[in-house]
């Protein structure tokens, strides 16, 4: 029989970008859950607060502010920074030094760290080839780039501090999938909502300290991505876009180049290269 313990953390929970879509289907379940949430965001939060939430304005780069929210927390949802692909200039504040100072507030409070990363940090793979959680980061833009960078943050802060760490790999996560990539790579709100609730509860993370999760659904075509470390915190995908194929199966970009690769679109934005695809 499953005890408040199992559903439920001891101590607060950070979560960053709380104002953004994934943010608020987050405070909304997991305040429905009966969570402690501290939400914060640059922007103003648009939905009634749950019961044990609080929010607070703050931006990522203002180192302090996020120490001071993170103070007695035992996780750290980092859902915050720029969430598509933005020139580089723009992604380095919040995404490069905000994703600092959410480690460094993990680190001085001996917090867990839930990271949305994203499969832009490994899009440059082709689409025929079939991934494990330890591939080679192949970022497809500036994004995506911030996104293999806090992986790899995450790997230091576990080595040099203890950090525990999981990494999620967010394929698309939106209501239902739009086109036929997302018949692979989508992952339903109740999925991703599951996910970080596994990822915050698990009690161990195993030796490594770290785990890295796709984010994906029940996907009979998700054929790309394999093995993870979603045994290590008992998550396991319940729903499927299977149902939305014969609406989607031949609904794609037209673009050779983002047709190619796991990544999409994104690999297609400002692609220079002279040569053709293979």
């Amino acid at each position: 029989m499953s005890t408040r313990a199992d559903t439920v953390p001891q101590k607060p929970v950070l979560l960053t970008g709380a104002s953004g879509a994934l943010g608020r289907v987050l405070t909304r379940a997991l305040g429905e859950q009966g969570w402690t949430l501290r939400l914060t965001d640059r922007v103003p939060f648009p939905d009634q607060l749950p019961e044990g939430a609080r929010f607070q304005l703050a931006d990522l780069e203002d180192g302090p502010a996020i120490l001071r929210l993170a103070e007695g927390c035992g996780t750290i949802l980092h859902f915050g920074g720029i969430s598509v692909e933005h020139p580089f200039e723009t992604v380095i504040g919040p995404n490069i030094r905000g994703l600092y100072h959410a480690y460094e507030a993990a680190r001085r409070e001996g917090a867990r760290m839930v990271f949305a990363s994203s499969n832009h940090a490994i899009g440059f793979h082709e689409r025929t080839e079939v991934l494990d959680d330890d591939c080679a980061l192949a970022p497809d833009g500036y994004y995506g780039l911030s996104k293999a960078y806090g992986e790899m943050m995450g790997g230091l802060y576990r080595h040099k501090h203890g950090v525990e760490s999981v990494f999620l790999r967010i394929g698309s996560c939106f209501p239902e999938p739009t086109d036929a990539r997302m018949l692979a790579t989508w992952l339903s709100y109740g999925d991703m909502t599951r996910l970080v609730m596994r990822a915050t509860l698990a009690p161990t993370l195993g030796p490594s300290g770290t785990a890295v999760i796709w984010g994906a659904s029940k996907n009979s075509r998700m054929t790309w991505w394999r093995r993870d470390g979603r045994e290590t915190i008992g998550w396991a995908p319940q729903d499927s876009a299977d149902s939305y194929a014969a609406a989607l199966e031949g609904k794609t970009s037209g673009n050779p180049v983002a047709e190619r690769y796991q990544g999409g679109g994104f690999t297609a934005l400002d692609y220079s290269r002279s040569e053709p695809p293979r």
